[in-house]
């Protein structure tokens, strides 16, 4: 039988990294068996599902690169598939009509509680006469569950579970005003779905032995059941926004690149021998369900960050400037045109080296594109002060007398020009960078000479010489 995966996420909020990293999870294991992965939008709740959460699911898992299969399934559009499961099930004297008003309901909670007993349905309507029904009140169906034995659930993942039967109560499938629950609609879309492995969050895994006895109810085949352990914070606290709890889209816009947060989510929880670095060829490869750990994972934005950065230096340089140009724009305030482009092509060997997010890499691209004249920063300014400002004027006059605008050249005249005047070499470039960039901190400024050419580095440091009067 092919592997068939799926992510099944809520409409109600964005695809956040616990989701991500189970979509993750679901997509490696179905094309490491060369089997499908669907996804499903379980909208079922109408109150708190939105259009926008849908989007920035699919907007999210798109950037991950985690494509699908099969079109997207929405769950609430197959409600009436739902029904008839129950309805099949009533036929065959498998479910029933449960009319305890609310009240009761409450009241029967309220005893258990009190006598110190675990609060479930009683089963009063179970077996109950529908002759007996009070009049005006509509009934829910509840599923007639095993009240004997054990039902066992074989987690890849978490090892065998078993769990008494009468401990399990007899849950609703449909509800007074006939919509399913979403106990039942899981369990029938992921056999309409063939679904052969359901992978999934450990805190879905008491819903597992319900959903159990529902598949066993039906006839139907039993998928297999492996379930994550969540992800903490550092502090080993459940995961929340202080810790990165974020959706997929704040990472884009951080400056993170999809293949850098695929590989973090990987090695959280799973993992390969000592192989941190993980390209995704090689996470399809080598993945298996094995491969997890059965404790909680903790989350870190500093190991996040220095994987990105990893990423970053190994990038083609034309998709970074792709990636930046965008950021670029808004910062220097105007479009990157060919001419910008092919600067930041020739400087980017030197820019990704020092840049760990891509927001990074455009805030140390952004003076090679800045309109003169440049605006020096607070301490680029305060460097001009003193006699910084006469070392440069007087460099500058060496600078104009060179035509053979090669790196090694330039350095080679600010050296000479350093011990002719019993200066070291950093108190000429530090003025230099200042002139060129706006900052006290760039890449080798003779590279950054080189890139801008002889007409803008020479223009850059008039515009500053004579700003200064």
């Amino acid at each position: 039988m092919p592997v068939v995966t799926r992510f099944a996420p809520s409409p109600t909020g964005f695809l956040h990294i616990g989701g991500a990293r189970t979509a993750l999870f679901n997509w490696l294991f179905a094309r490491h068996h060369g089997g499908q992965f669907v996804l499903r939008i379980e909208d079922t709740d109408r109150a708190r599902s939105t259009q926008a959460a849908v989007d920035a699911i699919f907007d999210g898992r798109k950037w991950l690169g985690l494509d699908w299969d099969t079109e997207p399934v929405f769950q609430f559009s197959r409600a009436s598939r739902h029904a008839e499961v129950v309805h099949q099930l009533l036929a065959e004297g498998k479910a029933y009509r449960c009319y305890c008003t609310t009240a009761e309901l409450e009241a029967m909670r309220a005893e258990q509680k009190a006598a110190g007993l675990p609060v479930r349905y009683d089963g009063r309507w179970r077996d109950r006469d529908p002759a007996d029904a009070p009049a005006g009140v509509p009934p829910v169906i509840r599923l007639k569950a095993e009240r004997s034995g054990e039902t066992v659930v074989q987690d890849r993942v978490q090892g065998e579970v078993r769990v008494a039967n009468d401990q399990l109560d007899d849950m609703v499938l449909l509800r007074a005003d006939g919509t399913p629950t979403y106990m039942l609609s899981v369990v029938v879309d992921d056999h309409d779905m063939a679904i052969t492995h359901v992978i999934r969050g450990d805190d879905h895994l008491t819903n597992t032995f319900r959903q159990i006895q529902l598949y066993r109810a039906c006839g139907w085949d039993i998928p297999e059941f492996a379930h994550i352990p969540l992800i903490h914070g550092p502090d080993g606290a459940k995961l929340s926004k202080r810790h990165g709890a974020l959706g997929a889209e704040a990472y884009r816009d951080m400056g993170f690149l999809p293949e850098a947060l695929r590989n973090y989510l990987l090695r959280l929880g799973w993992g390969h021998g000592d192989e941190e670095i993980i390209p995704t060829e090689k996470a399809i490869e080598w993945f298996d369900l094995e491969g997890i750990g059965r404790s909680p994972s903790r989350f870190d934005v500093t190991k996040l960050t220095n994987l990105n950065g990893h990423y970053l230096r190994e990038s083609d340089d034309d998709r970074l400037v792709s990636l930046i140009a965008p950021r670029l724009a808004e910062a220097v305030g105007h479009p990157v045109d060919d001419a910008g482009a092919a600067i930041l092509r020739e400087a980017m060997p030197g820019l990704k080296e020092r840049a760990k997010t891509l927001v990074e890499l455009a805030d140390s691209a952004a003076f090679y594109l800045r309109s003169r004249p440049l605006v020096l920063d607070a301490k680029a300014a305060k460097l001009m002060d003193g006699s910084a400002s006469q070392t440069l004027a007087e460099f500058a006059q060496v600078l104009a007398q060179v035509q053979n605008w090669r790196q090694d050249v330039l350095e080679d005249e600010a050296r000479r020009f350093a011990e002719s005047r019993g200066v070291k070499l950093g108190q000429v470039a530090q003025p230099l960078r200042a002139a060129l960039t706006g900052s006290t901190i760039s890449p080798p400024i003779f590279e950054v000479m080189r890139i801008l050419d002889r007409d803008e580095s020479l223009g850059r440091i008039e515009d500053l010489l004579r700003g200064l009067g």
